[in-house]
């Protein structure tokens, strides 16, 4: 049966803020890949559970989920993926952050994060940070957080809550009790005891956490009639991991929806391009209106920003591929068409990763 008291905990900070390690260091041992080329690409949220000092805790790793740069839409899939992990919600929040200048940057990342799970997160947070060697000998965190009016303004929206770590220097025993990842892990473990207390052992929770807890019930109801000598852990388990193989199954099915489709759009407007074709002969009902001949003819690139943005944006053909599509002759279209899915199944190739299918 599952632990009735576990606590999830989620990960949140920029990329390369050793969100990971430390993880790994709360658990003692390597349950999560560390990324040390920052491939962005190739992360996924994660979950582990371990029993600490007599604690059953869920780490939900998210790496990268708020970066600069990241768009909304960028961030669905993945928020998604976190939102499997820990629902119906977290009960604590880790705002991950690396011992050096508070910039705007990182203000930002942190402004992103409270605008996607609002100020009630605020109650369930703690700022933890990395890199501890970088402070000065006998400083505590506390006094370093007092010298950037910014970390200051974060740390007292988190109730004062805040701790240090290194996932490097500190392994071993230390004359300074201070600077030692054990001594640390204790006194955030007894954070995380004390933000369960004042929370009642409630989780924070949002629309999309509850959604998503409903689906999770489903399909544990399913599983439940079709194999009623499964423990309820094993259920829940078996029950995440079929929403999330749905979630990449349909990742699959858009990304080569996506490609087929870029591909014909390409085509066509080669074709007119190269006079084979007209408008009044494209059989794209309800497309053909929104698209004028004047923008076939400039560019057919034109023609799938206007059809697919979201596909356009995602797939960059290169220059050589929509130069052979562009002077297209009645010869050589074929050719052209065939270029651009040689391309698609190549980028397929390279990049789909069947753990993360919508990066």
């Amino acid at each position: 049966m599952e632990v009735p008291d576990t606590r999830r905990i989620v990960l949140l900070g920029k990329s390369g803020n050793g969100k990971s390690s430390l993880a790994n260091t709360i658990f003692g041992e390597t349950m999560f890949k560390v990324n040390h080329f920052n491939d962005k690409n190739k992360c996924v949220s994660r979950a582990e559970t371990r029993c600490i000092n007599g604690r059953s805790l869920t780490f939900i790793d998210t790496p990268g989920l708020f970066d600069p740069g990241k768009s909304e839409e960028d961030m669905k899939p993945e928020m998604m993926r976190c939102n499997i992990e820990c629902a119906p919600g977290p009960h604590v929040f880790l705002i991950v952050l690396k011992v050096e200048k508070f910039t705007e940057q990182e203000q930002s990342v942190i402004t992103r994060i409270f605008q996607h799970f609002s100020d009630d997160a605020l109650k369930h947070a703690v700022v933890v940070f990395t890199h501890g060697d970088q402070i000065p000998e006998q400083m505590k965190i506390e006094e370093y957080v007092g010298q950037s009016r910014g970390l200051k303004d974060l740390v007292e929206k988190c109730e004062g809550r805040c701790h240090i770590f290194d996932n490097k220097y500190w392994k071993g025993n230390q004359q300074d009790d201070y600077r030692s990842n054990q001594y640390q892990v204790e006194e955030l473990l007894n954070t995380i005891d004390t933000i369960m207390r004042e929370n009642t052992g409630g989780h924070y929770t949002n629309a999309e956490l509850q959604e998503m807890e409903t689906e999770i019930q489903d399909e544990e109801e399913h599983i439940r009639k079709s194999s009623q000598n499964l423990s309820q852990e094993q259920i829940r388990k078996q029950a995440i991991s079929n929403i999330i193989k749905k979630q990449l199954d349909s990742g699959v099915q858009l990304w080569k929806k996506c490609a087929v489709g870029l591909a014909v759009v390409t085509g066509v407007s080669a074709a007119v391009s190269a006079g084979l074709l007209t408008l009044k002969d494209v059989p794209l009902p309800g497309v053909v209106e929104t698209i004028t001949e004047k923008a076939i003819m400039v560019s057919p690139l034109m023609v799938v920003e206007e059809l697919t943005p979201q596909t356009a944006a995602a797939v960059e053909l290169p220059a050589v591929v929509m130069e052979q599509v562009a002077v297209a002759t009645e010869e050589t279209l074929q050719d052209g068409v065939v270029a651009i899915l040689n391309y698609m199944q190549n980028l397929f190739e390279k990049s789909y990763d069947p753990f993360d299918p919508f990066q």
